[in-house]
């Protein structure tokens, strides 16, 4: 692309003169002439490109820029210094070629230290912010996210919302302090942005933000909730709309000191866990009285699988993974296990690596992702019924979905399981592609699904096809389960 806009220097140029002519707040005078001319001249060369790669890419800027509908690009901060972030707010079904569902509108946030996205469904919409690490694919990650708030919010308000930042600067495992600071820094700064071209409400009149040119009707209507990675970080994102003057006040994010704290409810687990207690109910088993084996994905750090590892004292936690870590307890104590999980819920920004390695039976462990190759022990390898003597940590994990367990929980981010006639691109989750199984691989008895979108629904349904149970799926033939 770098290349192509270097190619044609004319062509770029009127491409940058476009954006001026629809957004620079003093050209209001002949904007629309010049955005007309401006926008032919640019059809007429791109026709004349030769190659047809080159082609797409201009034709695509060109789209780009007209499907913008608001920027601050020409705001300026208190110093009178230009915006150290620039969102671009753009109208989505618009823009062809982008993946389905369409949101209604998102706004692409740009920084030298992170990058975010807002995805709304409509002009009233709620969905909560999350702190991603998937730094290639985020957008995917919240555009997935945003696709199950739709389905959730569908009995709350009319549509669903959601949003994601990725911050580009790394930290080695032991600064923890220095990450969780400038997460804060970048999330400030990402509600900052989103605020910077959200229209306000001033004694009930629509106020729009200073130097912003609309191309959109009124859109005063913007809230926001916490998610993975940002639990506690509503009272942030209401104290940067308070200092706003954003009509919302601290009702802007909910959650907080104020509101409701998801974490300490925690009612996705507790939703997730009933349907849970129901499937094991059918089996014979009552999980509140029996031990069972369970994997997991997540860490006790997370609301929802934190939350659910806490809903019995009978799990029996046999190994669970997140971004990070791999944590193995091939034959686990449930009491004693139970304990140490409440320690670590219990503890800020846990992890994994936190979990104390004395407790963990005979053979297990806890290890990197980002290691090598992860060598077995006997205890491990009959756990999860593994022959070879050394893995990779996608092997490994891979085995884990696999094992031969009761429960399954999920209550991570990704999508794990698909069906066998669905290929990787359909699930539209590149990060995990290499560790997704399809659903008749699943040797649990029960799948607890806290996360969003841990299955696909063939993927569901090809599992309890076998006879596994699950959330929304077909058991025992062709009989729908509740």
């Amino acid at each position: 692309m770098e290349e192509t806009l270097g190619r044609y220097p004319v062509l770029t140029n009127m491409l940058i003169a476009l954006f001026a002519a629809r957004f620079d707040p003093a050209g209001s005078k002949g904007r629309a002439k010049a955005v007309a001319d401006l926008d032919q001249r640019i059809a007429v060369a791109v026709d004349l490109i030769a190659s047809r790669d080159e082609d797409r890419i201009t034709r695509r800027f060109h789209m780009l820029i007209s499907s913008t509908l608001r920027t601050n690009y020409y705001q300026t901060d208190d110093a009178g210094e230009a915006k150290s972030c620039l969102s671009f707010k753009l109208a989505s079904r618009t823009i062809e070629e982008l993946p389905l569902p369409r949101p209604w509108v998102e706004v692409f946030v740009y920084s030298p230290r992170f990058e975010a996205v807002h995805l709304r469904g409509g002009g009233v919409a709620r969905g909560g912010l999350r702190w991603s690490d998937r730094r290639e694919d985020f957008h995917t990650e919240v555009l997935g996210l945003m696709k199950a708030q739709m389905v959730k919010n569908a009995v709350i308000v009319p549509v669903g919302a959601k949003g994601g930042f990725y911050v580009k600067r790394q930290f080695a495992a032991d600064q923890r302090e220095a990450r969780m600071e400038e997460g804060i820094a970048c999330y400030r700064s990402f509600i900052s942005a989103l605020l910077d071209i959200t229209d306000n409400l001033v004694e009930g009149k629509v106020a729009p933000p200073s130097d912003v040119v609309r191309h959109d009707g009124d859109d005063p209507y913007l809230v926001v909730a916490a998610d993975k990675g940002t639990a506690t970080f509503s009272d942030f994102a209401n104290e940067v709309a308070v200092d706003a003057g954003f009509w919302l006040g601290d009702a802007f994010a909910s959650g907080g000191s104020e509101g409701y704290d998801h974490k300490g409810m925690g009612i996705t687990a507790k939703g997730a866990w009933e349907s849970v207690k129901r499937h094991f109910r059918e089996l014979g088993t009552d999980i509140q009285t029996t031990d069972f084996t369970c994997i997991g994905i997540g860490d006790m750090a997370g609301d929802v699988f934190g939350n659910g590892m806490l809903l019995s004292r009978h799990i029996r936690l046999m190994g669970a993974f997140n971004h990070m870590h791999i944590f193995i307890d091939p034959e686990p104590d449930a009491t004693r296990s139970f304990k140490e999980r409440e320690r670590l819920f219990n503890k800020p920004r846990s992890s994994w690596a936190d979990y104390n390695a004395k407790l963990i039976s005979k053979g297990g462990g806890i290890f990197e992702r980002t290691a090598k190759s992860i060598k077995l022990t006997p205890e491990i390898k009959a756990a999860l019924e593994i022959d070879a003597a050394e893995v990779t940590p996608t092997e490994l994990m891979g085995a884990m979905l696999r094992a031969p367990v009761d429960l399954l929980w999920n209550g991570g981010i990704g999508t794990y399981v698909k069906a066998r006639d669905e290929s990787h691109a359909e699930v539209g989750d590149r990060d995990n592609d290499e560790l997704r199984v399809n659903g008749t691989d699943l040797c649990c008895r029960v799948v607890g699904e806290g996360g969003n979108l841990g299955l696909t629904q063939r993927g569901r349904i090809e599992f309890a096809l076998g006879g596994g149970h699950c959330p929304a799926g077909i058991v025992r033939g062709l009989t729908w389960h509740r």
